[in-house]
């Protein structure tokens, strides 16, 4: 596996990261022990960036990376996301109080059982709260020897360059594939200018662009993109097309599309790092390929033009309305 510099400040990382959402049951039910494989499988196949959050369960999937790294911690560039406080009725609100970052980060470390996170974003941006209190909150983190860099997740870029003014801000986190590149527009000009690299989430689009289902029936009951507009009605016949489009184009590279889709956000730049979520050691070896397929800028040019506005917003209100846009 190559690997990639999460910008100026950060650390050298494997070109592709493992998301743990999926093993927290979002995606429906998820086994433990076989979550736990995955992150191990990843390990072994050098993907040492593991991105993982507070609210993910919440803490289930801490505790479940915690158990998949144990004695393996240098290893790993662990990452792990707070700001998504979830009250005792189930409820999430955004939270980014000074207090709230030094709370967060304690249950965080018990969680996955080690001294320090490599990285630690703020995964949404409070509205209520300036974000230089916040990254001020976060560099003390960082003083203290409990996380060795600070990430921001959804900011606007202005949101960005404020963030980066207080403290080296060395990954901005955000959803970023061929059906959603919003970030090109402002975002990602602007984390080049910082020196910030883009840590992309969701760039298989929720498992849409890796063509793993026919139909919303094929979605679990208990899985959240039963609730994402891009799963429901029309939006979902429109984007099925975008999906088999791609898919041909890696049939006739010989790759999956799956694999196609991620080497496409690969070569968007060297400051680029796709998160791929996965609950099964088998998507670990397929996605990992991804890193050796080579994509000419023919094929770039030709793959992007086949993806028309993709149908439907990125979530639901309520998610949408968390969403910094500066």
């Amino acid at each position: 596996m190559t690997t990639r510099k999460l910008g100026t400040s950060g650390p050298l990382v494997s070109a592709l990261g493992l998301g743990t959402m999926a093993m927290a049951g979002s995606y429906g039910a998820a086994d433990e022990q076989e979550s736990v494989a995955t992150i191990r499988k990843a390990l072994d196949s050098g993907i040492n960036l593991i991105d993982t959050a507070d609210f993910y369960g919440p803490g289930t999937a801490e505790q479940i990376t915690g158990r998949a790294i144990a004695g393996r911690r240098d290893e790993v560039v662990l990452a792990s996301k707070f700001g998504m406080r979830t009250l005792e009725d189930g409820r999430r609100v955004v939270d980014g109080t000074p207090a709230y970052v030094k709370e967060a980060v304690e249950l965080s470390l018990s969680r996955l059982g080690t001294d320090h996170l490599d990285l630690y974003y703020l995964a949404r941006v409070d509205p209520n709260v300036p974000v230089e209190e916040t990254v001020g909150a976060l560099a003390e983190l960082v003083e203290a020897g409990k996380v060795k860099h600070i990430g921001l997740c959804e900011a606007a870029a202005s949101t960005l360059r404020r963030a980066h003014a207080v403290h080296p801000i060395a990954a901005l986190q955000t959803e970023y594939s061929l059906w959603e590149r919003h970030v090109e527009e402002e975002i990602l000009p602007t984390a080049r200018e910082l020196g910030v690299a883009l840590a992309a989430y969701r760039p298989l689009g929720s498992g849409f662009l890796g063509g793993s289902f026919n139909s919303p029936e094929d979605l679990d009951p208990s899985d959240f993109r039963r609730h994402d507009p891009r799963f429901q009605g029309e939006n979902f016949t429109r984007n099925k097309a975008i999906a088999d489009a791609v898919a041909v184009v890696a049939e006739e590279k010989g790759a999956t599309a799956g694999q196609l889709a991620l080497a496409w956000v690969l070569a968007q730049g060297e400051d680029v790092v796709p998160l791929f979520g996965a609950r099964r050691p088998s998507r670990i070896e397929e996605n990992a390929a991804a890193a050796d397929l080579e994509l000419s800028a023919e094929d770039l040019k030709r793959i992007a033009d086949l993806v028309p506005a993709t149908a439907g917003d990125r979530y639901a209100a309520p998610l949408l309305a968390t969403i910094d846009r500066g």
